[in-house]
């Protein structure tokens, strides 16, 4: 005979199991594959009548930071500045960010990556063509700043006014640089390199910014629209903790070190004094942000929606 209360309690054990198996089936039936790390390529945000697009033509993790930051300043202060921002000392990310401004009537390039191949993918992402941009602007002749400039013996702006800094082509003119050869020369030759002083104009509203140092004529560019200020400040900071938290630590890429520290000093202190924002080559991306000071140094505030809320 069969027992009425067993019954009973094997129902419920297995009423209750019901939901448990469904949850487990769905859950197997909901999974997916890993997809990898994930960072966007533009970032687009208006800057009074000027449109502004950063684009990430590419990023790397590089090992052994120290050998290129804080060359001057022992490991246990490096490792100390290090923890304190939650970040390792072992490798660092590094980000390569042209900038495209459209100020309505013309689409102007700030630098050019390392490759054609990656600054045109992140263009087209952002919806523009190679052939409209009509200035292409080099702010110092790093590798990762002409390297999108030729492809073989192609030009890849083939339809754009070249400007840059003209003591800053001549420094490069005997190096015999290998890239500055490959990317600039052919250019230079042709005549379609034109050069700017100190607060020379690009366009209206864009005006170069003398920032030697990291080269001997580096150049920063200062938009301004509609009352509305940007810094194009390109590698006169590198690092968002290890440049700006202590700006005279030395740089293994800066050329004058001393005069690099010097208008790191400069030009933090003004962005942080006029509440101007920035855009930093090498900063995390969309390299966006502001300065405000910090003891002896200053600190890094990334842009979160501040440029974004005019639609």
């Amino acid at each position: 005979m069969t027992n009425p209360s067993l019954t009973r309690r094997q129902a419920i054990a297995g009423a209750a199991a019901l939901p448990l198996a469904a949850a487990a089936a769905g859950r197997a039936a909901a999974s997916a594959p890993m997809m990898g790390n994930d960072i966007p390529t533009h970032a687009r945000f208006k800057l009074g009548g000027f449109e502004v697009t950063t684009l990430l033509a590419g990023t790397r993790v590089v090992p052994d930071p120290q050998t290129i930051f804080g060359l001057n300043v022992s490991e246990e202060a490096f490792a100390e500045a290090s923890e304190a921002a939650m970040i390792p000392t072992d490798a660092s990310r590094f980000y390569f960010t042209p900038t495209v401004v459209n100020t309505g009537s013309e689409l102007i390039l700030f630098d050019t990556g390392l490759s054609p191949a990656g600054t045109l993918a992140a263009l087209e992402a952002a919806g523009y063509s190679a052939d409209q941009v009509g200035h292409v602007v080099i702010t110092h002749m790093h590798g990762d700043h002409i390297g999108g400039l030729m492809d073989g013996e192609t030009e890849t702006f083939a339809g754009a006014r070249y400007l840059t800094g003209a003591t800053e082509l001549d420094a490069w003119d005997m190096s015999g640089n290998e890239t500055f050869e490959a990317k600039v020369r052919p250019l230079a030759e042709a005549g379609k390199i034109e050069t700017l002083e100190d607060g020379g104009s690009v366009a209206p509203g864009v005006t170069a910014m003398a920032a030697f140092g990291h080269t001997p004529g580096h150049m920063a560019y200062m938009l301004e629209s509609e009352g509305r200020q940007l810094l194009i400040a390109a590698d006169f900071a590198n690092h968002y903790v290890w440049s700006l938290a202590h700006p005279d630590w030395e740089v293994r890429f800066d050329m004058d070190k001393e005069a690099a520290a010097a208008t790191r000093r400069r030009l933090l202190g003004m962005l942080a004094a006029d509440r101007v924002p920035f855009v930093g080559y090498h900063m995390p991306f969309p390299g966006l942000g502001y300065v405000e000071t910090a003891g002896d140094g200053f600190r890094y505030v990334p842009h979160s929606y501040q440029l974004t809320m005019s639609e």
